[in-house]
């Protein structure tokens, strides 16, 4: 098996560039961390091949004397006793490779996209040079395995017994607030206060070192952020479930929603260029779950006292700061830094996941506006040809589409250009009543499938937002969450 004595990682450095890649590449000369020689990782590798396909590969890791033995498994994993899979030796790995997901630019080696395909604890038997014999606890490999050298010296891997892998386990949905306006003074000392920040909401978690991150729809973001993908070494190999906000921070260190727009789509080879280049920051705010203990009933002051002896503090995720009592002080402060407001959480409150619950309030600065986009009005002048603004609408308490106006400002040209590639043309408005006759006369009409946002000066009497402005889309968001703000 691949690995010199003196440096184990001596190849694997050998074959990359840090300034290049996004993978972790420990410097020479660093000692090895020590393990418990229990962690694996299958890693599913897709590369580019020719000008439209691409080659699947999968890549078994086994965490061993400090670093990740790893074979390359070309049709992947048996997950069938009796059968045996090509499994070909390649250099050791650094154990920060057990949770790396993400794109390596094309061009350097192994250039393609990364995903964890599978991940846990598992377990020796025997391990010598002839045979490792181990049994995994993941989730989609369980059982007894065999990897043994052939003749001609390649190795396989075999499944040896019969049992079933588990389903996973659903990705855990984020507890949601109503807007609403500050706690009384004389019942502030029963809330606890955090700033409100400007990003798109994500669930962490870290199970065997590998960390996932989901969305508020439960969808897997972890090639997203490559940035946030060394949370586990925070965490000193604890498995822990968080709930926080990722953020784009500006000049001034204040989150920039219209900044983080050209990340939250992006999937492809351009991540790790852009995640160097601007790097988000993972602002983590709860604690949902620590050493398979769920912690979602106990009080919300609890999980954040928790939370506050965990840190789980770096370079590219935070603490927030949370306070008991003096939300006139905490609003005040938000005000005077920029920030769009204050979440007000009440301190006995447990964590209701995917409620939108009252014992959370958020209260903004700023007024802002999910909407569901259901048309557009061509544009004129520079816009001729294109986009002059979005025709906008809210669903009511029965899921019927309102329209309440129509958005002409606050675009960039790059959102001109996604909007038109993204929107879905149909025959008829998707408003339900009767619409002004100045917007039906030109109107383009489209699938209400696309939910953006808006900031917005007030609500009109009859129903309509007054100087809207368009703030970027909102992929987080289905239509059917989309709720009228007060």
């Amino acid at each position: 098996m691949p690995g010199r004595r003196d440096d184990p990682l001596a190849e694997y450095r050998a074959k990359r560039d840090p300034a290049r890649t996004a993978e972790p590449v420990p410097p020479a000369g660093q000692r090895l961390p020590v393990g418990d020689d229990d962690t694996f990782v299958v890693h599913e590798h897709h590369t580019p091949r020719g000008r439209t396909g691409e080659r699947v590969h999968w890549d078994l890791r086994l965490e061993r004397d400090g670093v990740l033995k790893s074979w390359a498994v070309p049709k992947g994993p048996p997950l069938e006793p009796g059968t045996n899979r090509l499994a070909v030796p390649t250099e050791d790995h650094p154990l920060e490779y057990a949770s790396f997901a993400g794109t390596i630019t094309a061009g350097e080696y192994g250039g393609g996209a990364v995903t964890i395909w599978d991940a846990g604890r598992y377990a020796t038997e025997k391990w010598d040079e002839r045979h490792v014999i181990v049994t995994f606890d993941g989730r989609r490999l369980t059982g007894r395995y065999a990897l043994f050298p052939l003749a001609d010296g390649t190795w396989n891997i075999r499944k040896l017994d019969a049992t079933a892998p588990p389903e996973p386990p659903p990705a855990p949905l984020p507890m949601l607030a109503t807007a609403g306006a500050m706690p009384s003074a004389d019942e502030d000392d029963r809330w606890g206060y955090e700033f409100k920040w400007d990003g798109v909401r994500a669930v962490a978690t870290v199970r065997g070192g590998v960390l996932s991150l989901s969305s508020r729809k439960a969808t897997d973001i972890t090639v997203r952020y490559p940035e946030v993908s060394r949370l586990p070494t925070a965490l000193a190999g604890r498995d822990a479930v968080v709930d926080g906000e990722i953020v784009m921070m500006d000049a001034a260190g204040r989150p920039d929603f219209g900044a983080l727009q050209n990340r939250m789509h992006r999937t492809g080879p351009e991540v790790p260029r852009m995640a160097a280049a601007a790097p988000v920051t993972y602002l983590v705010f709860d604690l949902l779950a620590l050493d398979g203990e769920d912690l979602r009933g106990r009080p919300y002051a609890e999980r954040r006292e928790l939370l506050d002896e965990l840190a789980p503090a770096g370079h590219r995720w935070v603490l927030t700061p949370w306070f008991r009592g003096g939300g006139a002080d905490v609003r005040a402060a938000s005000e005077e830094n920029g920030l769009e407001g204050v979440v007000a959480k009440r301190l006995e409150s447990p964590y209701r996941e995917g409620v939108r619950s009252p014992d959370w309030r958020k209260v903004k600065n700023f007024f802002t506006q999910a909407v569901v986009v259901g048309g557009w009005r061509p544009g004129q002048g520079r816009r001729e040809g294109t986009i002059g603004s979005l025709l906008v609408g809210v669903p009511d308490d029965e899921g019927r589409l309102v329209y309440v106006g129509h958005v002409g400002t606050g675009f960039s040209d790059a959102d001109l250009r996604h909007l038109q590639r993204t929107l879905t043309p149909r025959t008829s408005a998707p408003f339900d009543g009767a619409l002004p006759r100045e917007v039906t006369r030109d109107a383009h009409w489209v699938e209400p499938d696309l939910v953006g946002e808006v900031a917005y000066a007030v609500w009109t009497a009859d129903d309509r937002l007054r100087h809207p402005s368009w703030r970027g889309v909102r992929d987080d968001l289905e239509p059917d969450d989309v709720v009228r703000e007060p």
